[in-house]
């Protein structure tokens, strides 16, 4: 990943400069909560995105840095919020904002960090970005609250699992190169070309996530094991169970599903092993990072392509 960084890190550098800038507030537990998430790290996935498909289409404009910027704000909002809906405890190995700070000052601080980008997207000064922002914003919403109904629900089938990720996770990393692309002045081909890209990465990158529930280690990914299976959320792994796996796999699963019950996640990661279920799920997340490249073939090459084709691979290849 650092080398992926390496292509844009001057440009990541001025996004990560901006970011702080726009946190600083009168409010002080406004710029508290802020900075502490923000200092948590991450992966700055989403930015390095905007950046390397704007580098990709030719130079990365100041207008694409604070569009970066923008971009990492509403996906910080996001995580403040999960993890309030969540009751998360944990997320890149130290407490979450809510187990710090509170609930209130989480959700509160998230919605000052989603009308700060609107702020930033309106000084940038291009409707076509603003608008396409603005909708997905809305299906981001949209999708968590179609998580939050589904929690607990066996029947859950793999379409829907599909609808929530393309909806809450996928979609801003599709915002991120379109809005890269849109600002860049590109065409309508290139546009999608990159929206097709950044969507698949998205995808790919939530299915190895959900993956990860079931197979990672807490002190490599940040987070506890079976954070999903507590929360009542039916992810691939667990769909393909209920599908393929004996009588008695299958009803432990949707046990466990409707009970919400972490206690059951060592029969559960065991049944989820014996049926093959999370090369299933990495399956999926293959033919998602396959379909990322072939939406590339046609940019013209650059290390920034290069880079993009490694981040697509690295969506899949990765413990945390």
């Amino acid at each position: 990943m650092q080398q992926v960084r390496d292509v844009v890190s001057a440009e990541l550098d001025a996004v990560n400069a901006v970011i702080v800038e726009q946190l600083r507030s009168d409010v002080d537990m406004v710029e508290n909560v802020g900075q502490y998430i923000v200092d948590a790290g991450g992966k700055r996935l989403r930015p390095v995105l905007v950046l390397l498909s704007s580098a990709a289409l030719g130079t990365v404009s100041d207008a694409q840095i604070h569009f970066a910027a923008v971009v990492e704000f509403i996906h910080t909002a996001t995580l403040l919020h999960d993890d309030v809906v969540d009751v998360s405890e944990l997320r890149r190995g130290r407490p979450t904002a809510n187990s710090a700070f509170g609930n209130a000052p989480s959700v509160l601080v998230g919605d000052f960090l989603y009308t700060r980008a609107f702020q930033l997207m309106v000084a940038l000064g291009n409707h076509d970005v603003l608008k396409m922002m603005a909708d997905t914003t809305n299906t981001i919403a949209a999708g968590e609250v179609l998580q939050l109904i589904r929690a607990g629900d066996a029947d859950t089938s793999e379409d829907q699992y599909y609808d929530v990720i393309d909806r809450k996770t996928a979609a801003l990393f599709s915002a991120g190169c379109e809005g890269a692309a849109l600002l860049a002045g590109a065409d309508a081909a290139k546009v999608e070309q990159l929206r097709v890209c950044g969507r698949n990465i998205g995808i790919a990158f939530q299915l190895i996530d959900d993956l990860l529930d079931y197979e990672g280690d807490p002190k490599v990914t940040g987070k506890n094991v079976g954070d999903d299976l507590a929360e009542g959320k039916s992810t691939l792994p667990l769909i393909h169970v209920m599908r393929e796996g004996s009588e008695a796999q299958a009803n432990l699963v949707r046990d466990a599903i409707k009970a919400k019950d972490r206690e059951r996640l060592p029969d559960v990661v065991q049944a989820v092993r014996d049926c093959g279920s999370l090369e299933y799920t990495r399956n999926a997340a293959l033919g998602c990072r396959d379909k990322a490249l072939n939406a590339l073939k046609e940019l013209p090459a650059s290390s920034a392509k290069d880079a993009l084709a490694r981040l697509a691979a690295l969506s899949i290849e990765r413990s945390h």
